[in-house]
């Protein structure tokens, strides 16, 4: 659809900032932009579908949750959701060390999206629209090749005027959902598409990607066996994911997950019928997820696995649908029925919904600045699939940043950025905006340097600072904050004090742990970083100890049991910030650096970094290119 930007504006009310999509990633951004004090419509093809969870029944997981925490710190919404709304809930990890702990909870999907859609319906100076928006409207701006967003069109012919917009539209654009041969122009749960926007977006020279990604089928609890399964109860002591949350409210009567495996009849089943696989026969057009591939996928890349795990987990407290967790699918459904019936425990499973894989347009997230704005379109934003990731949690925390800094652009202030050695959330963000995405990007604990300073535990201490600061968080919060950090520091402290003799209440505490006996007395700080040994169960013999929350406890072992490596990280974390703190002026005309090998030239130009440690990260950029930069810069040592 085209529509001149000089046409009438229909609709009587101008907002300030226009938010296109109610997903994970939208319902951060609208909440953000209108808790920052700015008018926001939130744009959906269904409210129905408002934080909808078309896939996977859970928030959280490795790294994931890492995410969803960090979100939280900065006055998100999603933490705060899913605490009210679990059914299960654990602590992934937990033999391994605190880097890579990590909370995944089931959720009642329905409940989910409905308790979201009453914040969103509460919330001061947001509205919600149920329209397809089809077109951004634009003007020429001040920067000789930049446009400038002024409004939205939709559907319906009405246009809105507005400053900026953020773009959530997750993976409904030109959506196509498929499974054997059947293929529907339909988004996912069966919710209209958007099919016009990509038109517009592309005539203002975006670039676009074709994705695909997919889901299991459902099936009637009813007809599974759980007998033949192995049962996955939740924690004992659950741990919310918002650290605004009362931990005694969160300990709710858990409904239980099954584990149960495919197996080689199931396996012969797929290889039977690939040839009827739109995945193998090219109906398929896009590029699916690497880490979370379908079972056909997996039966072919992995042909030496004689079993795959399949987790069978509740959608709902209130529905009989299970969610068949690792055998997500686009068979067709004669295929389907027979391969799930294969599997130990659903020999008479009955299908509530297909599997179906969905493909939809997303963009090459390396056009946008590391705010999430388009390099070329002032006042555009993007956040989410559409930027070409995977996942609820990281189209949340995508959708998050667009918000605040939508907003601090209208504000008239620099963009949030938050960095590698800061959070997840700029591991994400920076991975998204600096490196070539061929398939939907999935966040991994692997993927983060700093891992060990950026634990799950601690985001509270690295960023509800950042969220007051940009006026997410309130001064209650922020007061509690510091308190906790003002606790933590001081016990630290005593504890590296505190001198432990050799009484028989030492020895005896230290053999009930199999710990070696002490020949002289010794700091508690030393035993508490012996492996076998804790802050906590040391409490019988640290006299002095005051009462302190569980969370300053937390903190207090980790930071002394892991000094050595915490103190190394941070000495790695200086070398990391004198290479982002050097700036790389916007309009550095790289072509006239003679040393700079070509391809670096042209990486450079089109990536635009902020700085040179951003630049360093960019493919085809390497070590000597930084090297001859620095020296034009004048930043060489």
């Amino acid at each position: 659809m085209k529509y001149s930007v000089n046409s009438v504006w229909e609709n009587k009310e101008d907002y300030d900032i226009a938010v296109v999509g109610a997903g994970h990633a939208g319902c951060e951004a609208a909440l953000a932009a209108a808790r920052m004090g700015f008018r926001t419509i939130l744009f959906t093809v269904s409210i129905d579908g408002i934080a909808l969870m078309p896939c996977n029944p859970n928030i959280g997981g490795s790294s994931k949750g890492h995410l969803v925490r960090e979100l939280d710190a900065l006055g998100g919404e999603m933490g705060k959701v899913i605490d009210r709304t679990f059914i299960q809930s654990k602590m992934l990890n937990q033999s391994k060390g605190p880097a890579v702990h990590s909370l995944r909870a089931q959720a009642d999907k329905s409940n989910y999206s409905k308790v979201m859609r009453q914040v969103l319906q509460n919330q001061e100076r947001l509205d919600i629209k149920q329209m397809e928006v089809t077109d951004i409207l634009t003007e020429e701006g001040l920067t000789s090749g930049v446009r400038k967003v002024v409004g939205v069109r939709t559907y319906s012919g009405a246009s809105y005027r507005c400053k900026a917009v953020i773009l959530c539209t997750g993976t409904y654009l030109r959506a196509r959902c498929i499974y054997g041969e059947v293929s529907m122009q339909t988004g996912p749960n069966g919710l209209q598409p958007a099919n016009y926007l990509t038109d517009s977006l592309k005539s203002l020279g975006i670039k676009m990607y074709r994705f695909k990604t997919g889901t299991p089928a459902r099936i009637d609890k009813n007809s599974i066996d759980f007998s033949k399964m192995e049962e996955q109860k939740g924690d004992e002591r659950v741990v919310p994911f918002s650290f605004t949350t009362n931990p005694d409210d969160v300990q709710i009567e858990q409904v239980s997950c099954w584990l149960t495996y495919t197996n080689e009849t199931t396996h012969d089943i797929i290889r039977n019928n690939l040839n009827r696989s739109p995945l193998f026969s090219g109906m398929i057009e896009g590029t699916g997820p690497r880490y979370c591939p379908s079972i056909e996928d997996k039966v072919v890349k992995f042909s030496d696995k004689n079993r795959h795990q399949v987790f069978i987990e509740p959608e709902g407290s209130e529905t009989t649908e299970m969610y068949v967790g690792g055998m997500s699918s686009s068979l067709p459904e004669d295929v389907q029925y027979a391969m799930y019936r294969s599997v130990r425990g659903l020999e008479h499973a009955k299908i509530v919904r297909n599997a179906y894989a969905i493909e939809y347009d997303c963009i090459d997230a390396r056009q946008l600045k590391s705010t999430l704005e388009f390099k070329t379109v002032e006042g555009l934003f993007s956040g989410g699939q559409f930027n070409g990731s995977s996942g609820y949690e990281e189209a949340a925390a995508q959708g998050l940043v667009a918000g605040i800094n939508a907003a601090r652009k209208l504000q008239g202030k620099e963009g949030l950025v938050i960095n590698r050695s800061q959070g997840y959330i700029g591991v994400l963000i920076d991975d998204l905006v600096t490196k070539e995405n061929h398939e939907p990007y999935r966040m991994m604990t692997s993927r983060a340097e700093y891992r060990l300073l950026l634990r799950q535990d601690n985001a509270d201490l690295r960023l509800t600072k950042i969220g007051y600061e940009v006026g997410l968080i309130d001064e209650e919060r922020y007061q509690k904050l510091l308190k906790k950090e003002q606790m933590i520091s001081d016990e630290i402290e005593r504890v590296n004090e505190t001198n432990i003799g050799t009484s028989n209440e030492v020895q005896e505490l230290l053999k009930m742990h199999n710990s070696t006996p002490l020949i002289s007395g010794i700091k508690l700080a030393e035993l508490v970083r012996r492996p076998e040994l804790s802050y906590e169960c040391l409490k019988p013999i640290d006299k002095e100890r005051p009462e302190l929350p569980i969370d300053v406890m937390e903190q207090v072992n980790i930071n002394i049991k892991y000094e050595g490596y915490i103190k190394r990280q941070q000495r790695q974390v200086e070398q990391f910030k004198k290479l982002e703190d050097k700036k790389i002026p916007e309009d550095l005309d790289y072509e006239k650096i003679k040393s700079l090998r070509i391809e670096a030239k042209q990486k450079l130009t089109a990536m635009r970094p902020m700085s040179i440690g951003q630049a360093s990260r960019i493919s085809g950029v390497s070590p000597a290119d930084i090297s001859v930069l620095l020296v034009y810069l004048g930043g060489a040592r």
